[in-house]
């Protein structure tokens, strides 16, 4: 048993009633099931607080994939972007937004979401109105809420809003909060925008909005603020200033990027600092690099933007395979240099670029890149990136990482995953459909980490798995989830750790109006419980359903 406080593993029996662990220890007497785990671990349910699941938890109960790997509650609403509050026969900014900002088709959101809410408390109703495999928890998007206060004009980022509005941003965040929102979150990145074009509409809210804001959560004493930022001169101060006043923790996405691949290592400083001065704060990392995968069915890849594949774009995911198969004048157009001889398309990122195998390698060597392979091969890059996404049928990946892998090895993610201000929160399930499925992170934090990493230094599985499981539970202060120990929340993971692996990322088309998605399973989970009940026994879904929606502290029920 490794119970999720970091205390070392030991050999325990653990007795769950009434959805609750009842007792922990030897020999603790005969029970209605017993469960044999010899020879395997057994965890806490995983916690996973930052999923973009908003839209796919009102019509899927079994909340896939995150449901595949271990994980048994997930938090939404992050990154300022989500369906609620909405007004009637408004819903189709939300839908822009969220389609831009997270990639998630707007045809399977028109088809999928309902919207039979318009107030945060009545989509936290309607949440609640359906059982599901995980628990759910969602947040207060500034987007929707600037959106429904200020109309049209809350959709443009630099329109100012009134007092009397700022007042009113105010008032229905307290009401969320009160109402059960796990917290307040806000998006100030140009890397978010709406599908139409325009920038996130809390990119640049002023200070007046964003320390009005912070009186409603002030009020409502409840709730994490989270925010996902560039961290510009004089960012983090704002932000500081408005948790400051709301007496709230901050909660920063933390991310490597090439173009400053130090300025994390500031934005973490100013959590530190905040922290020393006895202020709640940390920032979400991520265990892995932040991929786009490709393939001939994803939104993105080499060729995506190449002339030539208009003439395939329209055709069927087999169609287009045969015709790049067979036709030899396509694919000699579809490769040759642009005019003047530059590179065709995406040169300059093939260093990076990742052919993907059966068992993913997320710390890639950069000799073995598709630039590499093609200096070895004889082959151009472009060559060698369409025979890889042609491979097994046409359904060849590629990855290219794109964050938290500036120097290509994972040194970088040792140092955020191990700080103690850091919290795991970057997996983004339900997110990127057609281009990352990282919401089988908990699986490969085990694996690369705890067992296969060979470029670095590895970590004990009792950190690990008190990362993705208490310290994820209390910075939502989720106190009754994330540890094996009696009174708490009978989530419970038998895993068999020396088989577990994630296998290939696939496309599927399982979505609302037959949209298309990325997924990726895993092996080796023999049993998934939430409250005592199974949801998964050998990597398959038993169909049950005991997932309820989670309100924020001290809510009424």
């Amino acid at each position: 048993m490794i119970d999720g406080s970091g205390a070392p593993r030991r050999v325990a029996d653990v007795a769950v009633q009434d959805g609750k662990i009842a007792a922990v220890g030897l020999r603790l007497g005969a029970a209605k099931r017993e469960v044999d785990a010899s020879g395997l671990i057994v965890t806490p349910g995983f916690v996973d607080i930052h999923t973009h699941y908003d839209g796919q938890a009102t019509w899927d109960p079994f909340v896939t994939p995150s449901s595949w790997h271990g994980v048994t509650t997930t938090v939404f609403g992050n990154c300022g972007v989500g369906f609620a509050p909405v007004r009637p026969g408004q819903s189709g900014y939300l839908i822009n937004l969220m389609e831009g900002v997270e990639d998630i088709p707007g045809t399977v959101l028109s088809e999928g979401v309902k919207f039979n809410w318009e107030s945060f408390p009545d989509y936290l109703d309607a949440l609640a109105s359906m059982n599901r495999a995980v628990d759910v928890a969602a947040q207060l998007p500034h987007g929707a809420l600037r959106f429904y206060v200020m109309g049209d004009r809350g959709a443009e980022h630099a329109e100012v809003p009134s007092g009397r509005e700022i007042e009113e941003m105010a008032r229905l965040t307290e009401e969320a909060l009160h109402a059960g929102a796990m917290g307040f979150t806000t998006s100030r990145t140009t890397k978010h925008k709406a599908r139409d074009g325009r920038f996130t509409p809390s990119l640049s809210a002023r200070e007046a909005e964003l320390l009005g804001i912070a009186q409603g959560i002030k009020r409502a004493g409840r709730g994490v603020i989270e925010v996902n930022s560039d961290f510009g001169p004089g960012e983090f101060e704002a932000l500081e200033a408005a948790a400051t006043l709301a007496g709230r923790p901050l909660s920063c996405l933390l991310v490597q990027v090439d173009a400053e691949p130090e300025l994390w290592r500031e934005t973490l400083g100013n959590i530190h600092r905040m922290r020393a001065a006895g202020h709640e704060a940390n920032a979400q990392v991520g265990s892995r690099p932040i991929g786009v995968i490709m393939g001939l069915e994803t939104t993105v890849h080499p060729f995506a933007a190449h002339p030539v594949w208009r003439e395939l774009r329209d055709l069927t995911p087999a169609a287009r395979y045969q015709r790049l198969s067979t036709d030899a004048d396509l694919r000699r157009r579809l490769l040759a240099p642009r005019v003047g001889g530059a590179p065709a398309y995406m040169g300059e990122t093939f260093h990076k670029m990742f052919p993907i195998a059966d068992r993913p390698d997320y710390e890639p060597d950069l000799a073995n890149s598709v630039a590499a392979i093609a200096e070895r091969s004889g082959r151009t890059p472009q060559e060698v990136a369409l025979d890889a996404i042609l491979a097994q049928g046409g359904k060849g990946l590629l990855m290219l990482p794109f964050e938290n892998y500036a120097a290509g090895s994972l040194d970088v993610v040792h140092e955020m995953i191990t700080d103690p201000a850091t919290v795991l929160g970057v997996a983004d399930g339900g997110a990127h459909v057609g281009v990352i499925c990282d919401a089988s992170s908990p699986t490969s934090l085990l694996t690369l980490w705890g067992r296969d990493r060979t470029r670095g230094p590895r970590l004990d599985l009792e950190f690990l798995v008190a990362k993705q499981t208490r310290g994820t539970a209390l910075s939502y202060g989720l106190a009754d989830r994330g540890l094996l120990a009696p009174g708490h929340k009978a989530d419970i993971n038998v895993i068999d750790f020396e088989a577990l692996q994630l296998k290939r990322p696939e496309v599927v088309y399982d979505l609302p109006a037959g949209g298309r998605r990325l997924i990726q399973r895993a092996a080796g989970y023999r049993h998934t419980f939430n409250a005592g009940v199974e949801t998964v026994q050998n990597d398959e879904l038993t169909g049950e359903r005991p997932g309820r929606l989670v309100r924020g502290a001290q809510a009424p029920v």
